[in-house]
């Protein structure tokens, strides 16, 4: 009868409880594909698959080991490992929560008893040994559920950490593919100078000859030292980004100043074929780590605002305690010493002057700002895939219109040179030609790169073949 009455009772007082509950409501929703013209902006179009080691299409070995390196290294990445051990403990710690808690307690004072309480005599009023023995259980029932949406909360809070990890591997190895494009481009760079350097120490040593024959002027060889003079310029620039892509290599494998030393040249594909769309896919949102892991962390904040809503129900726990308890060092051996008790424990509250309230106001905030987040992650995505696509499409229209400008100063400069060989012109007017020859190889080989870079940044858009079932549901 007893039993019955407890369980009627905690019923009631959480009926009370829960029509005591203030109103909460959310401010913000998540935003969803359709919402953003995802449904329809690629309907038609084959989703391609991008493999997990999708740098591995530009065919640079040194890359391969690069890439390795930072993921094995880099500081960062080991900072995200340690928020997901961070937060297993965190779960660790709920679960245990849920379970049964058993504890040993043992204590033994030299105490004088009163002689005006409940002790009888001959103790009252005496100075002796008092020890205690017990093994005691505690138990929450979780009820009403509190303890299980932490859980749950914490669980999406694990989730979260391991697709951050994914999202830093990304954001890591596609640091390093394009840093490694950077240092392509300065290869490539220091290639153009070095070859327009050694033609126009030739045209010098002709000019030279020229005057010597009296066939030019001071103007001539002037002319020609100014344009040498620019090509070594450029030479200089280019092996100083050389350098600076190097240490930032091996800054991003967490690597020291010896690193730079083990990287060589580089073999790159620039014109690789990575697959790609030619829009945005419709299935992007589900592509990412870093999307999914807001949406875990708004899981987390939903169970996080369920657990201050549950805390305005009772907590009923179940405690046990079995022991001994005696006066005197030898009495606590006694069997007549041992003592044992079971019995519910409830706990209501009923006024703590809007702490729970304010708590719960706190966990929906939580929530707004966690869909906030997700939002603006959300609405980024979709933008650095549409910037990414477009700027694509843009810059092979660019490359080809560049070729075209380099060789069309190449044949001038052909042409120029046959007329200077033949008397026609001085080097002198030719100075122009050749400046800008120099700078659309340059050109060129800055829209090389930079359409290899535009492709690696929509392989990171659009997720970078992340695998979702690796990651701890």
């Amino acid at each position: 009868m007893t039993r019955t009455r407890l369980l009627l009772a905690t019923t009631l007082a959480g009926s009370l409880a829960g029509c005591a509950i203030p109103e909460s409501q959310t401010a913000v929703t998540p935003l969803a594909g359709p919402s953003l013209g995802l449904s329809d902006a690629a309907a038609n179009t084959a989703t391609p698959v991008i493999a997990a080691d999708w740098w591995r299409g530009f065919g640079d070995r040194q890359l391969d080991r690069l890439v390795t390196d930072a993921v094995a290294g880099n500081p960062s990445l080991d900072a995200a490992l340690a928020r997901v051990a961070q937060a297993q403990a965190v779960l660790s710690t709920n679960r245990a929560e849920n379970g049964p808690n058993v504890t040993l307690d043992a204590q033994e004072q030299y105490a004088r008893l009163s002689g005006r309480y409940t002790i009888p005599p001959p103790y009252a009023g005496s100075t002796r040994f008092v020890g205690t023995v017990a093994a005691n259980l505690s138990w929450n029932l979780d009820l009403f559920g509190r303890q299980k949406a932490a859980i749950v909360g914490a669980r999406a809070s694990v989730r979260a950490a391991a697709l951050d990890v994914a999202a830093a591997r990304l954001a890591l190895s596609g640091a390093v593919v394009q840093t490694y494009i950077d240092l392509e481009r300065a290869e490539a760079q220091a290639g153009i100078a070095t070859r327009t350097i050694a033609t126009r120490e030739n045209t010098l040593r002709l000019v030279n000859v020229r005057i010597r024959n009296q066939l030019g002027s001071k103007l001539d060889a002037q002319a020609a030292t100014t344009l040498l003079a620019q090509a070594r310029q450029a030479l200089v620039r280019a092996q100083a980004a050389q350098v600076l892509a190097k240490n930032a290599l091996a800054a991003l494998a967490g690597r020291g100043v010896d690193y730079p030393a083990t990287i060589g040249a580089t073999a790159l594909k620039l014109d690789a074929v990575l697959p790609l769309p030619a829009s945005v896919p419709a299935d992007l949102l589900a592509r990412r780590a870093d999307i999914a892991a807001a949406q875990a962390r708004i899981e987390a904040a939903a169970a996080g605002r369920q657990v201050a809503r549950r805390a305005f129900y009772p907590n009923v726990n179940l405690a046990a305690m079995a022991g001994f308890q005696a006066i005197g060092l030898g009495n606590l051996v006694s069997l007549d010493a041992g003592t044992v008790g079971v019995g519910p424990a409830i706990h209501l509250p009923i006024f703590d002057s809007g702490r729970l309230k304010a708590d719960l106001a706190g966990a929906t905030a939580a929530l707004d700002l966690a869909t906030a987040d997700y939002n603006d992650r959300v609405i980024g995505a979709v933008r650095e895939a549409a910037d990414a696509v477009a700027r694509i499409g843009a810059l092979d229209a660019d490359r080809q219109r560049q070729r075209e400008v380099v060789r069309g100063y190449a044949e001038t400069g052909r042409l120029n040179a046959i007329r200077v060989s033949s008397g026609l012109d001085s080097r002198l007017d030719l100075v122009d030609n050749d400046v800008r020859l120099l700078a659309a190889e340059q050109a060129d080989a800055d829209l090389a790169a930079n359409s290899a870079q535009q492709r690696v940044q929509l392989v990171l858009a659009l997720g970078g073949g992340f695998d979702f079932q690796g990651v701890t549901r």
